[in-house]
């Protein structure tokens, strides 16, 4: 292929340097024949029967499209066939057990913001490998550090594969003829002085007082004594986000708020958050809470929402600061203790 590099033959590269390595490979390999199928049924949409229409509830609360229980039976049936003990979907209660002795876990959000597809906006899938351990549910349950591998697909104006693997994170993409991912950037790291933030601003009222301190002194700029203006970006859709950040910089912000549903935070831990940290950590940068690493939790339950700030390691650093300074009981607050604690001083 003109001397360019396949996903697959960079995986086969890869499979030689670790023990499992040739099935892990199995593993990446199947979720991006995967996604090339599910791509190509997005891209079709209504032309291909997708009618975007709710299919019901899913097993954590929110609204099912047709489109999203598609992508789940897609994504499990590629699967199949693979070395993984278990997978767990957003789409389902609790992990299907697929070949109990198979050396890995795979939890996988299967399409993500399909909410999006009526605006034409990026979605995505996002998957997270796991060694199993000795027990296959406990194994889901480990902190995110136990992952071997993680990464997201985007499917945008190209079809974009981000991988994290071997501790650095490279990008792809889809050649829609030959049906392959290609190279096309190799041991991404992200950018650390982007003057770039990302946040639904809609929902300032309800924030804790050290988001809303951390996005006053951003908006706040040099006017307000700080050394640069910043630029704010909210597409809504966690793929695009991620793969923005990796590509131009910047820091992204879905924290808790005082909402009720929002209040341990919206994105879920093991098939959102765990995989993006790593992504972000190995590209250089970083994802906490604002006040735990994301790598370092585990989760409770299959579907645990938590709050993710990643980007920069610098600028999520930043947010840190800000709320290392506040007790958690006083998040609410707006006293202007919490602005004299920021990223300018």
């Amino acid at each position: 292929m003109d001397g360019r590099v396949t996903l697959r033959s960079h995986l086969d590269r890869s499979a030689l340097q670790t023990p499992h390595g040739v099935a892990l490979a199995d593993v990446i390999k199947a979720i991006a024949a995967a996604a090339i199928e599910l791509g190509a049924l997005i891209a079709d949409g209504p032309l291909a029967g997708i009618t975007g229409q709710n299919g019901g509830i899913n097993p954590d609360g929110d609204l099912q499209k047709d489109i999203d229980v598609a992508a789940d039976e897609m994504i499990r049936r590629a699967l199949q066939g693979t070395p993984v003990a278990a997978v767990l979907s957003e789409e389902a209660v609790l992990p299907e057990t697929l070949r109990p002795a198979a050396p890995f876990c795979v939890a996988i959000d299967p399409l993500d913001g399909s909410a999006n597809l009526d605006n034409n906006i990026s979605v995505g899938t996002i998957f997270s490998i796991r060694p199993r351990g000795n027990d296959i549910l406990s194994t889901f349950f480990e902190p995110g550090t136990a992952q071997c591998a993680a990464g997201f697909i985007v499917y945008g104006p190209q079809t974009t594969l981000v991988l994290a693997l071997d501790a650095r994170v490279d990008i792809f993409i889809l050649d829609r003829s030959a049906r392959e991912f290609l190279l096309i950037r190799q041991a991404v790291q992200i950018a650390h002085d982007k003057p770039e933030f990302a946040i639904n601003a809609s929902n300032r009222r309800h924030w804790h007082g050290p988001v809303r301190a951390y996005i006053d002194e951003c908006l706040s700029g040099t006017d307000g004594g700080g050394e640069v203006d910043f630029n704010m970006r909210w597409i809504g859709s966690l793929v695009a986000e991620s793969l923005r950040i990796l590509v131009r910089g910047g820091v992204f912000l879905y924290p808790a708020d005082a909402r009720p549903g929002y209040r341990e935070g919206r994105l879920r831990l093991l098939y959102e958050a765990h995989p993006m940290a790593l992504v972000m950590e190995w590209a250089g940068g970083a994802a906490s809470t604002g006040r735990r690493r994301i790598l370092e939790l585990g989760a409770i339950t299959p579907h645990q929402r938590v709050p993710l700030i990643m980007g920069s390691a610098r600028d999520v650093r930043d947010v840190a600061v800000i709320h290392e300074g506040i007790e958690p009981m006083f998040d609410n607050s707006t006293a202007p203790l919490f602005a004299r604690r920021g990223l300018f001083l």
